[in-house]
Formats: C-alpha cells, sequence, structure tokens
C-alpha cells in the first residue's frame, strides 16, 4: 500500500493518479491492453474524435526528428458514431477514467459533439482540440485567438454537464492571452501543450519527407517549451493545467509538476515503450516516498530562481 496520496482533481475530475496518456498515441485504450495493465493509469485520452469518420492525410505520416518525431496523421478517425458504438464498450469497463478528445471544423461543430457525449455513458471529461483549422476563417486555428478560442470553449461548457479540459495549442505569439480569454469560459482545467508546426525535407531531393509536407513536433524537444508554457500560463489562470509535451522520465514529470501542472499526460513516449506512462507514475510515486512528500500535490509550482 503507498504512502503516499496520488489522488488528483482537475475540477470536479477526479483521478487515482496524475498520469494519463496523451491523445493520439494510445489509440483507445485497448490497443495497449495485451502491453501494460491499462487501468493503472489516471486517465486515457482518446485519440481525436469527429462528427463524421475522417480519413487523414497522404502517407507517409510520420518521420523520426532528432530528439522527436513529427506526425501529419491528420486526425484520422471513425467518427463519433462509431467511437461510441465500438471503441465505448472496452472503455466502460476501465477502472482508469476515460477522457474523450474532439475537434470539429466549425463552432457548431464543438458544440454539437459536445452535445451527444454529454450523454454517453462512460465518457468521463472532455478535451477540446483547438488547434484545428476554422473553416470559415480561411483555415485560422480556432486556438490561435483568444476570442475565438472562447467562443469555443463557452459553447462546449453550454452543451455539457461533464468536465471539460481545453488543449492549447503553443503555434501562437501569446499562450497566456489565450489561457485566460479560456479559463474565464468556467472550464474545468486546460492541457498544454499540442505539438509545435514543423517540416523535414529529403536533403538529396529537396522532397518533403511527410505526404502533408507539415507536421507536428512532438517527443523530449520540446519539452522546454510545454514547460515553459505551464509555468507562465500556471501564473496567469487559477484553473488546474495538465503538462504535456516531450515526457519521457519521471524526472519530466516532476519538472511539470514544480512548473504548475496538476497532472500529466504521456504520449510520444509510448511509441517507444509502451509501458513509459507507466514507469512514469512508479518513478515519481518513488520520488514522492524518498524525498517525504504526503501527496503529489506538495509539488505543484515550486519554482525557484538559482
Amino acid at each position: 500500500m503507498s504512502t503516499v496520496d496520488l489522488a488528483v482533481s482537475i475540477g470536479r475530475l477526479k483521478l487515482d493518479n496524475p498520469v494519463m496518456a496523451a491523445s493520439g498515441t494510445f489509440g483507445y485504450g485497448s490497443e495497449y491492453a495485451g502491453f501494460i495493465d491499462v487501468d493503472a493509469l489516471g486517465a486515457v485520452v482518446t485519440k481525436g474524435i469527429s462528427l463524421q469518420p475522417t480519413p487523414g492525410n497522404p502517407a507517409p505520416r510520420t518521420v523520426e526528428t532528432p530528439s522527436g518525431m513529427l506526425n501529419a496523421i491528420g486526425l484520422q478517425n471513425p467518427g463519433l458514431d462509431i467511437f461510441v458504438k465500438e471503441k465505448m464498450p472496452y472503455l466502460r469497463k476501465l477502472r482508469a477514467r476515460t477522457i474523450v478528445n474532439f475537434f470539429g471544423s466549425t463552432v457548431k461543430d464543438y458544440a454539437e459533439l459536445a452535445g451527444r457525449l454529454d450523454q454517453v455513458d462512460g465518457v468521463d471529461a472532455l478535451e477540446v482540440n483547438i488547434s484545428c483549422p476554422n473553416i470559415k476563417q480561411g483555415g485560422l486555428a480556432f486556438g490561435s485567438d483568444p476570442g475565438t478560442a472562447a467562443r469555443v470553449a463557452a459553447e462546449v461548457r453550454s452543451r455539457t454537464g461533464k468536465p471539460v479540459l481545453v488543449k492549447l495549442s503553443p503555434n501562437v505569439t501569446d499562450i497566456v492571452a489565450i489561457a485566460r480569454a479560456v479559463a474565464g469560459t468556467g472550464v474545468d482545467g486546460l492541457t498544454l501543450i499540442n505539438t509545435l508546426r514543423g517540416m523535414a525535407l529529403d536533403y538529396r531531393t529537396g522532397r518533403a519527407l511527410l505526404g502533408n509536407i507539415i507536421g507536428g513536433l512532438s517527443g523530449p524537444a520540446i519539452r522546454p517549451v510545454a514547460v515553459r508554457a505551464v509555468y507562465e500560463v500556471a501564473q496567469a489562470v487559477d484553473i488546474p493545467i495538465v503538462g504535456c509535451g516531450g515526457i519521457i522520465a519521471w524526472t519530466d514529470a516532476v519538472e511539470f509538476l514544480r512548473a504548475g501542472a496538476c497532472a500529466l499526460q504521456v504520449g510520444s513516449a509510448t511509441f517507444r515503450n509502451p509501458a513509459a506512462a507507466l514507469e512514469v507514475l512508479r518513478g515519481l510515486e518513488a520520488f514522492l516516498k524518498e524525498a517525504g512528500h504526503q501527496s503529489v500535490g506538495e509539488l505543484v509550482s515550486t519554482v525557484k530562481a538559482q
């Protein structure tokens, strides 16, 4: 029996521990069931869901980069109806919480998804991906403008009684301004950060290595950017923050907690090591015990200058 209290609260969402599997890297949970005890996680954040099936981008869809990877999957998913019918039966059986990540092309899409997911048994919380292009504003991402981001968050908040997290994009001029706007809508928490836009070329031919040319950079290379974003936003808002971006070891998790996150998501690391999230959890628990902490919350936001 652990002597450390690992439980965390993200607004009204209660988790047994602070470590989650990040959206887009863990499928719908069942894909990893043969490799790890999925129930030992605090939560599974599903691959992003849209109203209708989305085929995704042309191959190649991934490319390795120094200390990271680029992906241009294109948010491929089976659509809401098939997700509920085929994926939710497994997720409902889990002790780990189920957080459904979703996205839309219009504000109306987000609102409809939130309303319909609100009625789905077994969905413990929603995570709103606002890094997607707004087709009514020339492809500008919903999360790139404080007003637009807040409008999406407010519409989602008004359509569901479930806890709501909003996942912020780092591809903006001022993430703090966007965080403040979103936090003002009454959502339960923020997830920081989504991937950074990047690209890679074949030096011999000049051809893009991704079929979509541009993709999202994840992995250890982006961790300093994510930690900085968590720290800055934590100083500006009073709602919980989930840290995400480049966590591969328990020491990374501690860094995010000290920057101001109350919970964590492990993503790209699971491609190399399916047990990465659980190893982070075990290492974090051991560190807390060794350091004499009674709860994980004692580490949150303790940044000190040298």
